[in-house]
């Protein structure tokens, strides 16, 4: 059942979604050619417990993964799609581009967001797909307006993506947040204007394109959790939790402003 959020339920996914936002600000800070991903995600972490939160990431279980997921952050690089494990071996080179998403708990209510950094000066096709990705997230958020439907979200993203040629991860998609991390409904990154659950004021929702300079096919690696490009190619992810309203959308992670 979707949630309709009260306003105090939204000063409470302020708080969460502010602290979301302030990890990654941190992390645009630290990323940088030489530093491990076990790094960033210790410094995530004792920033959220420093403010008072949880990371929501870190213990999450999923059905049919046998082991938690161990991190605080999703540390992607490259043609890791998402769900990264930050590790003290994985190091970041210069010209990597580097996906971070990160959860909150604070209270009893969730913040979720992802960014991702080119780290030093990467090529230049790369950027391109930094800043589509991160444009097509910008219309998604355009279109989530009461009244909508979720399959005009969906293809606000496709309609900046398709032009490019770039695929569009079809396996995994946004979701609905609130006193749970992951709420109906899902958001998928394409979709039929018109089409789908429409939206109304008091739903909040995570919009998180993910897209890949290659094919669409995508894999899963051995630890069950990190999601790859199956042909190698490089991804992008960008996600930013909103609240839907009588006008524009309420950025509840705002991580650029």
């Amino acid at each position: 059942m979707i949630s309709l959020k009260k306003e105090k339920d939204l000063d409470h996914l302020r708080v969460a979604g502010q602290l979301v936002a302030d990890v990654l600000i941190l992390m645009e800070e630290l990323v940088c050619p030489g530093v491990d991903t076990l790094t960033l995600d210790r410094k995530a972490e004792e920033m959220i417990r420093d403010a008072g939160g949880e990371p929501a990431f870190k213990g999450y279980r999923v059905p049919g993964i046998p082991t938690a997921f161990p991190g605080t952050l999703c540390v992607s690089i490259n043609e890791e799609i998402v769900h990264g494990i930050p590790s003290e071996s994985r190091l970041l080179k210069e010209g990597d581009i580097v996906s971070i998403d990160v959860g909150t708990k604070v209270n009893g209510y969730f913040g979720d967001a992802a960014r991702t950094f080119p780290v030093g000066e990467v090529a230049d096709e790369w950027r391109k797909l930094l800043d589509v990705t991160r444009l097509s997230l910008e219309s998604a958020i355009d279109a989530a307006r009461d009244g909508n439907t979720v399959g005009d979200i969906g293809h606000a993203v496709e309609q900046i993506v398709a032009p490019y040629g770039f695929g569009i991860v079809r396996d995994y998609a946004g979701h609905g947040i609130g006193a749970r991390l992951h709420e109906p409904p899902q958001i998928p990154n394409y979709g039929v204007p018109g089409s789908g659950i429409t939206l109304k004021k008091g739903m909040t929702i995570a919009i998180e394109p993910m897209i890949m300079l290659g094919a669409e096919k995508v894999k899963t690696l051995s630890d069950r959790w990190t999601v790859v490009t199956a042909d190698g190619s490089p991804a992008a992810h960008f996600e930013k939790s909103i609240a839907i309203t009588e006008g524009e959308p309420e950025i509840l992670t705002p991580w650029d402003a």
